[in-house]
């Protein structure tokens, strides 16, 4: 059974957790199918991605079950290797999304717990659907968050809050959600909300929208300010005058859509 379903139209990917019937838990099988379209959609031509999940939940945490057998025979085993750069399959669920070199909008809806709150961190923006719940649940089976929530959470939010979250596993509301950095906005229809966006988002220089990802990527990465002063300038550099901003000029111009041909 798929657990991953992707559709490609007008530039935007639609990356839908399939696993309705478990509320999209995590378990193995969808950690690999996540990552696998992830890695993709980093060598597609596409704009943006949105990333739901169907049912009554975006995802409701690990399947521990699922896990229980491989994690008590070899636990080292499970989460030490590096199988993806500097990270193990399990984090390569979240960060994957931080390699898609487009703009990743998480639309959240129900349950958005412990491993998929950790894959939501990934997105570049979260939409929230006002009764959705988020926490960090590790805390609540004797664990620590390790699905990269280290690694986002302190780029969102206040140590205290992170240590709240993590410390206690109490889940939180949309509207606290958002107050905390979270969650980028709330919406009644969060999937509509997102497509909007993304479609919003499409219609801007394609190399554009990459080079200011990198830019942001970079900036988070505790580069020293010379660093990115210098990447300001070379990705400026790399876009003046070239077809996609030239078009980006013309549509203005003409008060007109733009139309961007060939990849960025």
């Amino acid at each position: 059974m798929s657990r991953v379903r992707v559709e490609i139209e007008n530039h935007i990917a639609a990356v839908t957790l399939t696993r309705a019937d478990k509320r999209n838990a995590l378990d193995p099988e969808m950690a690999e199918a996540i990552v696998a379209a992830g890695q993709a959609l980093c060598e597609s031509d596409i704009r943006a991605v949105v990333l739901s999940g169907e049912g009554q939940a975006f995802c409701a945490g690990l399947d521990v079950a699922s896990f229980a057998k491989f994690a008590a025979a070899d636990p080292e085993g499970l989460v030490m290797p590096r199988t993806h750069g500097n990270t193990n399959i399990f984090q390569e669920v979240a960060m994957v999304w931080r390699r898609v070199p487009v703009p990743v909008i998480a639309a959240l809806h129900g349950a958005v717990y412990g491993a998929g709150f950790q894959l939501a961190l990934g997105a570049d923006i979260r939409i929230a659907q006002p009764d959705a719940r988020l926490a960090v649940m590790e805390m609540k089976w004797g664990l620590v968050p390790d699905m990269g929530g280290m690694a986002l959470l302190p780029g969102l939010t206040r140590s205290d809050v992170i240590r709240r979250l993590t410390y206690t596993a109490r889940p939180v509301g949309a509207g606290q959600a958002l107050d905390w950095g979270l969650v980028t906005e709330i919406a009644d229809d969060p999937l509509a909300a997102a497509h909007d966006l993304a479609a919003e988002i499409v219609g801007k220089s394609p190399s554009a929208i990459r080079a200011a990802k990198r830019l942001i990527g970079l900036a988070e990465s505790g580069a020293s300010e010379g660093d990115i002063l210098m990447a300001e300038s070379r990705e400026q550099a790399d876009l003046i005058g070239k077809p996609h901003q030239m078009e980006q000029i013309a549509a203005n111009l003409a008060g007109r859509a733009p139309v961007f041909k060939g990849k960025a």
